[in-house]
């Protein structure tokens, strides 16, 4: 390793010799050291970058999510949307872990339990639905595939019972015919045509709008493409499209789960059921935005 004089770092820099003894003494020039009084400055060592420099920061709901994310920031609105979001939907599928659990969960990778049974499956999904999201916010910007949407599933439901039946495709499309509320949804060997069919509709559209996201989330329930966990990934989609095209997104909680039903259910001929159930949803989340001073 050669070493060269503040001078001649000072002049590769175009930066004052004040400067470079500045950088060294408070420790922003690597691997440069003092004999006596004179600094040693490797001749390949970078240039520290200048303390008052404007650094970026995350303005969209989104880049503030992947930077809490990436930070593991507690308290934040990353940290509430994983608790609610994964509590909520869930919920609605029937499983029986209360929200402090849920957050329990979330914050400390454990789980307390005295005088009570739990479901093992309730816990594994749990913990299985936080990186679902982790996921969804990382690809948050890319277009919507089926590669993504199974990779949802199968997070979801590994390690889980259903994920040891010979017959449940962990990841993959139903083998089994299955119906959702009383309704018949499409036969295994139609999915995979049908999906294809939805995805080229909706990402042939080029600016999404919430209608176009809710109607695909309709279509996509009706299709029912997994044995088990549709409404869950469905409504992670949901959220995903939402962030993508800066629209406020939403989480159903539980209690509205009824609305939300029925608006599915009615959306061919009432659409504003649906829509005016997601919108009271929206306005929910736009509370959590306010309060931690996040605009939108």
């Amino acid at each position: 390793m050669r070493y060269i004089s503040v001078a001649e770092i000072a002049t590769k820099w175009n930066v004052s010799e004040r400067s470079v003894r500045n950088y060294c003494a408070n420790g922003r020039v690597e691997g440069a050291f003092l004999t006596g009084k004179t600094w040693n400055i490797p001749e390949n060592a970078r240039k520290p970058e200048r303390a008052n420099k404007k650094v970026h920061e995350p303005a969209t709901l989104l880049e503030i999510l992947e930077d809490e994310k990436n930070r593991k920031y507690p308290g934040g609105i990353y940290h509430k949307t994983q608790i609610e979001l994964t509590y909520n939907s869930n919920h609605m599928e029937g499983s029986r872990l209360t929200h402090d659990q849920t957050r329990y969960i979330f914050e400390t990778n454990t789980i307390g339990v005295e005088n009570e049974v739990l479901n093992v499956d309730d816990v594994i999904e749990t913990a299985n639905h936080f990186r679902c999201i982790d996921l969804m916010i990382d690809e948050a910007k890319a277009a919507l595939t089926e590669k993504f949407i199974k990779e949802l599933h199968f997070i979801l439901k590994t390690g889980t019972s259903d994920s040891r039946l010979h017959w449940f495709a962990v990841g993959e499309y139903k083998t089994r015919a299955n119906e959702v509320g009383g309704m018949a949804t499409a036969l295994p060997g139609e999915v995979a045509g049908q999906m294809k069919q939805l995805l080229a509709e909706y990402n042939a559209k080029k600016d999404k709008t919430l209608e176009d996201i809710l109607e695909f989330h309709v279509k996509f329930e009706r299709i029912h493409p997994f044995q088990d966990g549709n409404g869950r990934v469905g409504r992670l989609i949901l959220f995903k499209e939402c962030l993508k095209y800066n629209i406020v997104p939403f989480i159903i909680e539980d209690d509205i789960k009824l609305f939300y039903y029925r608006g599915l259910k009615e959306w061919d001929y009432e659409r504003g059921y649906f829509r005016d159930t997601c919108l009271s949803a929206q306005d929910k989340y736009k509370a959590y935005l306010d309060y931690f001073e996040i605009k939108y």
